[in-house]
């Protein structure tokens, strides 16, 4: 039975995002939403948790239906809450009191350390803010629970939780989830919907199988389309050459045969529909200059100590040499941010930097944080890029554009951006640098899929080097060469990532 119907549902912003949707929702489902960033992800989900209305179509819910919408963004008047007390603030006023225990049973469930109950919620990291938001959510037992990049944030412990405690769900606990982490999506997803904003595709399987069944369609498609458009060229060439024998000859005959071999073309041409392209959000391209070096970076069993001194671990004898594409894996707190800042500094100010630590005098770096601190919100993307590369407004404006950002957003203060905006605006920055070593903290924070395919393939074409630390599983087996796990106080190589991936899910599953 259905709970949730959606018919010829439409949104029109600016531009269509998607139309003529139709869907059903029933007990068991879990469906994922896909889409590029700014697509109508999180307006669909909004339209079915009743918070905004659809241009066209209808949305039909069973009879009391309680729908738990998990929202992106943190509301402003719950920051300076405790996080038990956001969670109780959900609860009906004159329950609080007498349900209270099923915060607490929520916050379990959740595994919520206890040293975090009464901490307020602007000083936790985005990851716990998400979870109080989800806790939020779920105390007040929905009977359908939408999540809107719920992975945003979270490190792979709590990614591995969250999919253990959804996949633990009663079966008929239906969930929408939109989500770019395509890792994830497999994981608790049984059904995919890919929006467009003329024809969106559903499957009844979890992204990666749906995407390569999209991927064949659009193959499809597209050879239907040239198959279609070859015969219509064929018949106005036909038609061409009788008319001039028909000019020739007087032929009224021909005349009218003439007339209705075009007019077939035409209506060949009238049907064929071009295959589905998806409008990008801005491309990501890389650079890579070259060095003349074999061996990039040497550690002679630096150690990497916290910022009091306490000692995290030690990295033997190690090196990268041009071409490595290394990722460091390892637990939050393990101290892989420390290791990135050595390196940093390592090549930046080789004279203050640990002598146990060396870099190859040619290295030019390009550094990318999670966090896109180099990118001071004030600023405007205009400004920016002008004043750091020394660009010429025309030429600035040109590479802005490419990386998709329209003439109002240039002129517009960085932290106006979307997540997803600023992270290709970091992605042009690093570009424009001209690099031949790559420090990635969590790159594909922000990107849509398309976005992470797009710098996934940029890193292996140019056969950069670099080393990376990412939570995203598919970006981590796509990109990585070579594997370095933080345990036990040493750096452990790898020959690749998927026992620490398993022992993360057991560990926290």
């Amino acid at each position: 039975m259905a709970l949730i119907n959606l018919r010829s549902l439409g949104v029109t912003l600016r531009a269509p995002l998607f139309s003529n949707l139709n869907l059903t929702v029933a007990a068991g489902d879990r469906l994922g939403i896909v889409a590029a960033n700014g697509r109508g992800k999180s307006t669909l989900l909004r339209c079915i948790a009743g918070s905004f209305e659809p241009t066209t179509g209808d949305i039909i819910r069973a009879r009391g239906l309680r729908i738990g919408h998990v929202e992106q963004d943190v509301p402003a008047d719950l920051a300076e809450l405790t996080f038990r007390e956001v969670v109780c603030r959900a609860l009906p006023a004159d329950l609080i009191e007498s349900e209270a225990w099923r915060v607490d049973v929520v916050l379990g469930e959740l595994e919520v350390p206890e040293a975090l109950h009464e901490r307020k919620l602007s000083a936790l990291s985005g990851g716990w803010q998400r979870l109080a938001m989800l806790a939020r959510t779920w105390v007040g037992e929905p009977d359908v629970l939408l999540l809107d990049e719920p992975t945003n944030h979270l490190d792979l412990a709590r990614i591995s939780q969250l999919e253990h405690w959804l996949n633990a769900l009663p079966r008929d606990m239906p969930v929408i989830v939109s989500s770019h982490d395509r890792a994830f999506l497999d994981a608790v997803t049984n059904r995919t919907v890919f929006l467009r904003p003329e024809a969106s595709r559903f499957f009844s399987l979890p992204y990666s199988r749906a995407r390569m069944a999209l991927d064949e369609i659009d193959a499809s498609d597209e050879r239907r389309y040239q198959k279609d458009m070859k015969t219509a060229e064929q018949l106005r060439r036909q038609a061409a050459k009788l008319n001039n024998i028909g000019i020739n000859s007087g032929s009224d005959l021909l005349t009218v045969k003439t007339k209705q071999l075009r007019q077939r073309a035409e209506r060949i041409e009238d049907a064929a529909r071009p295959v589905h392209q998806e409008r990008s959000a801005g491309v990501i391209r890389l650079a890579n200059r070259g060095t003349h070096a074999k061996a990039l970076i040497t550690l002679d069993d630096a150690a990497v100590t916290s910022p009091d001194g306490v000692l995290l671990f030690r990295t033997g004898r190690l090196w990268i040499r041009q071409g490595d594409r290394v990722v460091l894996l390892g637990r939050n707190g393990v101290g892989k941010t420390r290791l990135i800042g050595m390196l940093r500094q390592a090549i930046a100010e080789p004279d203050t930097a640990d002598r146990a630590v060396k870099a190859t005098p040619s290295l030019v770096l390009g550094y990318g944080d999670q966090g896109l601190a180099d990118l001071p919100d004030s600023d405007t993307p205009l400004a920016l890029i002008s004043r750091r590369f020394e660009l010429g407004e025309q030429r600035a404006r040109s590479l802005l554009a490419g990386a998709g950002m329209s003439i109002d957003m240039q002129s517009s203060p960085i932290g106006r951006l979307s997540g997803g905006q600023k992270a290709r605006l970091g992605m042009l920055a690093l570009r424009l640098t001209t690099p031949n070593f790559y420090l990635l903290d969590e790159p594909t924070n922000h990107l849509d899929i398309e976005g992470q395919e797009a710098l996934e393939s940029e890193l292996m074409e140019h056969e950069a080097s670099c080393l990376l630390v990412s939570h995203d599983r598919s970006f981590v087996r796509a990109v990585g060469t070579r594997f370095w796990l933080i345990d036990k106080r040493r750096i452990v190589e790898m020959e690749g990532p998927e026992d620490f991936f398993e022992d993360v899910a057991r560990k926290d599953g």
